[in-house]
């Protein structure tokens, strides 16, 4: 009887340490990707002729969908750059795509795409272009427009200020930026009416408290016979700068015109935001983490973190023992900015050995 026992004891140490092998080899292998990006809601029309070939209408699907996510993390001057991308580069970063829904009417057919580009491959054909991406960080902005007409020596704030009325009508899926204006209210105006002369000076902060966000941007829209000068206050928590910009031959009474001229304000302000929140690519920083396998819920959490990261160029497994799981991480950024992430995350390191341990 104990010589069974101690066989089926045995064979349990056995079975034990070949499944431990096997997670060791598995996991010392594989490859924890941070996520891809996706884009959805591509939708294309094409009419249903001799001709139609549906392969054509998925592939401008990806096209379509590629210079989307561009649009989103490349500032307005590189994206120019690489405008003459082949199709089968652009497929090359695709890791799925999905056909949402596909229907005819009159004769024209739709579809509705979801597509996945893999995040690394789209992050090294960008550098190979020499063009740096941003994070996909989307933001709140309290946005003020205020229209000074120079010459009558008088501002339009709420009422009769196109610029405010029309402001949030171009909004496209791939700003980053959404803004929130301000309620019509007297007081507010009072406000501004009586600092007109030091305008330029005032900060705005009156009526900025108002609401609760960290960041805003007051733009200060002055209109005379020549040209218009917008001089933009943008503050993000407690950083603020000054933008200068000038447009010629724009007429505030011409549809035409107003909503070019919001249109390129906000060009400026998204490649603002994406300026101040750019990838430097080049930079692989390999950072050595380790963590306790006794905490399940925090390497959930660490590996959740790290997969919303878009500073992550990637992360793998490189050991696993009955104590620790070691992670080797590729970071395009330096290691006070990781540390301030994962900070964010209320995930703490200790960092006085050469591997850092997840506390």
């Amino acid at each position: 009887m104990k010589f069974i026992n101690k066989t089926i004891h045995s064979k349990n140490l056995y079975i034990f340490f070949i499944f431990l092998s096997l997670n060791l080899f598995f996991f010392s292998t594989v490859k924890l990707q941070a996520k891809a990006f996706e884009i959805n809601n591509i939708v294309i029309s094409r009419p249903f002729e001799m001709n139609f070939n549906k392969n054509d209408v998925i592939n401008e699907g990806f096209k379509k969908g590629f210079f989307e996510l561009v649009s989103s993390i490349l500032i307005s001057k590189d994206q120019k750059k690489i405008n003459q991308i082949k199709l089968n580069e652009i497929k090359g970063m695709i890791e799925t795509f999905t056909i949402k829904e596909e229907k005819f009417i009159n004769e024209i057919y739709y579809v509705n795409l979801g597509v996945s580009f893999n995040k690394k491959k789209v992050f090294n054909f960008l550098e190979k272009k020499n063009v740096f991406p941003s994070t996909l960080q989307r933001k709140k902005f309290l946005f003020i427009p205020i229209i000074i007409d120079e010459n009558k020596k008088d501002f339009l704030f709420f009422n009769d200020n196109k610029i405010f009325a029309k402001w949030n009508n171009f909004s496209k899926s791939y700003h980053l930026i959404e803004y929130i204006l301000p309620e019509e209210d007297l007081e507010d105006f009072n406000l501004i009416k009586n600092r007109y002369d030091l305008i330029e000076q005032y900060d705005f902060r009156d009526v900025i408290d108002k609401y609760d966000l960290n960041s805003s941007i007051v733009a200060l829209i002055f209109k005379n016979k020549d040209e218009i000068r917008i001089l933009s206050r943008i503050t993000d928590r407690d950083n603020t700068i000054l933008k200068n910009d000038t447009f010629s031959e724009i007429n505030l009474d011409n549809k035409n015109d107003i909503e070019n001229l919001i249109i390129n304000m906000k060009t400026i302000y998204e490649d603002f935001w994406k300026s101040a929140n750019q990838i430097n690519t080049s930079i692989k920083l390999t950072l050595n983490i380790k963590a306790d396998n006794e905490n399940d819920s925090k390497i959930f959490r660490f590996e959740k973190a790290l997969k919303e990261n878009d500073l992550v160029y990637g992360y793998s497994i490189t050991k696993f023992d009955k104590n620790f799981t070691f992670y080797k991480i590729i970071f395009n950024s330096n290691p006070n900015i990781f540390l301030k992430n994962m900070e964010d995350k209320n995930l703490e390191l200790n960092t006085q050995e050469k591997i850092w341990t997840l506390k």
